[in-house]
């Protein structure tokens, strides 16, 4: 019972760098919307721009022009999806650092991104990358965090090392 408790202890600290997300993905948003007008770029480079953008979508803008119901559709799907992530991360054997980093950063991309659906109806997104007049879809921190966390999880698939999920040190 103590190996359980100090499992859930030390899983409970990565779930701070959820938080960290959140928060440095709302301060972020709240800086963009302060100090950016709606649509308009602020050039940074030439490949990088800063445009205040809503998304009533999920990712690239998916599903943005339907008639509203997305917005609850996507809030349900990012809470379902967080609970899951939550569960898994709290049932992780002590030593997977690599997969808890993981799931703790698209845990607090999908907190972020939900926390600006339910409360304004949209997600803020504010980074614009571009080349050659080729644009990338407008992202945020949360985003990122996501991106980074799949790309983690995708790794730790590929690696697939044989006794690595049960709490060998990663």
């Amino acid at each position: 019972m103590e190996a359980v408790a100090d499992s859930r202890g030390a899983m409970s600290k990565w779930l701070l760098l959820s938080v960290l997300v959140v928060v440095l993905d709302q301060w972020t948003k709240g800086l963009a919307t302060a100090g950016l007008q709606y649509g308009q770029p602020v050039p940074v480079t030439g490949f990088f721009d800063l445009t205040l953008l809503h998304n009533t979508g999920a990712a690239f803008s998916f599903l943005s022009d339907a008639a509203g119901w997305q917005r609850w559709f996507f809030t349900v799907v990012a809470v379902i999806m967080g609970g899951v992530l939550l569960v898994w991360v709290w049932r992780l054997p002590p030593g997977s650092r690599w997969l808890a980093c993981a799931l703790c950063l698209v845990l607090g991309g999908a907190l972020g991104n939900l926390w600006d659906r339910i409360a304004l109806g949209y997600v803020v997104d504010f980074i614009s990358v571009h080349y050659a007049g080729w644009y990338f879809p407008a992202f945020n921190v949360a985003d990122s965090a996501i991106t980074v966390g799949a790309g983690m999880l995708i790794v730790d698939i590929i690696r697939g090392e044989p006794g690595h999920r049960e709490g060998g040190d990663d």
